[in-house]
């Protein structure tokens, strides 16, 4: 393939970083820094990125991904508008792109028991989901004009995550052998993934044949921050005191939240990601 440069929005952020590694092991071409020069925002912005770039592909990773972000209008203009500048700005440039990957979210599931499949109804319970929810459906304007790949990441974590998400707080706690750590509700259970498989499976994907699909970024099984507790009770060699803050509780807790990733396994090779016994043990040796 002659043609591989790949526009990444997003790729000063946790994410990117990760993906833009994966870009470079795989033999793509990228402009790095592209989040100083642009305001997805303002569409003449993104109009003119578009143009200098040219690229054959996108990821477009940028988004307030914090779930609690108390700044509601910035997270639908950064989420939805922002996107939805991005794919007129594609559009209107003519140019012949083989895969466009857009980041969504498994929180647009919302608060849904069991495994949850891509058919699953959407039901978003918190601002950040309907966001990217939104993100989707309008999205579908541009369904038989771009080459579309929706993927819907379910939660992941690994070094260089920042702190206010809960497993790198967790593990800063134990790498400092604090003695008790203050949290919400523990016996939440999520399906957490490790970034780089997240970011391979972001640049895998820019090959997949599908088009107009959304697929689960997912491992398939899921633990709950009770047992990532117990993982490093036991990865350190002591027990931290767990003390419930009321205030840490979210309104409308997705209480368990876990993908399947039959779909994903049918368009992507994932037979070699990490468990989360490694990414916990990466993440915490890394002090």
């Amino acid at each position: 393939m002659s043609n591989k440069t790949v526009l990444v929005t997003g790729s000063s952020s946790f994410t990117g970083a990760y993906v833009l590694s994966e870009l470079k092991s795989q033999g793509f071409s990228f402009i790095d820094n592209v989040d100083k020069s642009v305001d997805l925002r303002n569409y003449d912005s993104v109009v003119n990125l578009v143009n200098k770039v040219k690229p054959d592909y996108v990821i477009h990773l940028a988004a307030l991904s914090f779930v609690g972000n108390t700044n509601i209008n910035e997270i639908y203009e950064t989420n939805l508008l922002g996107t939805l500048n991005l794919l007129r700005a594609l559009d209107e440039s003519g140019l012949n792109l083989r895969k466009v990957v857009l980041a969504s979210s498994a929180n647009i599931y919302g608060n849904v028991e069991g495994t949850i499949s891509e058919s699953q109804k959407p039901e978003p319970v918190n601002h950040y989901g309907i966001s990217k929810f939104s993100m989707e459906m309008a999205a579908r304007q541009w369904k038989n004009k771009l080459p579309l790949l929706i993927c819907r990441p379910f939660n992941y974590t690994g070094i260089g995550q920042a702190e206010h998400f809960l497993v790198p707080k967790i593990i800063k706690h134990f790498q400092e052998n604090k003695a008790f750590i203050e949290l919400g509700n523990i016996d939440v259970y999520r399906d957490f993934s490790d970034v780089r498989d997240i970011a391979q499976w972001y640049v895998k994907a820019l090959d997949s044949k599908e088009v107009n699909l959304n697929v689960n970024f997912c491992s398939g099984s899921m633990l709950s921050l009770r047992d990532i507790i117990h993982e490093l009770n036991e990865l350190s060699g002591y027990t931290i005191d767990v003390r419930v803050n009321p205030d840490f509780v979210r309104d409308n807790e997705i209480i368990r939240l876990c993908g399947d990733d039959q779909l994903l396994r049918t368009i992507i090779d994932i037979d070699d990601r990490k468990s989360i016994k490694e990414t916990l043990r990466w993440m915490y040796n890394s002090k």
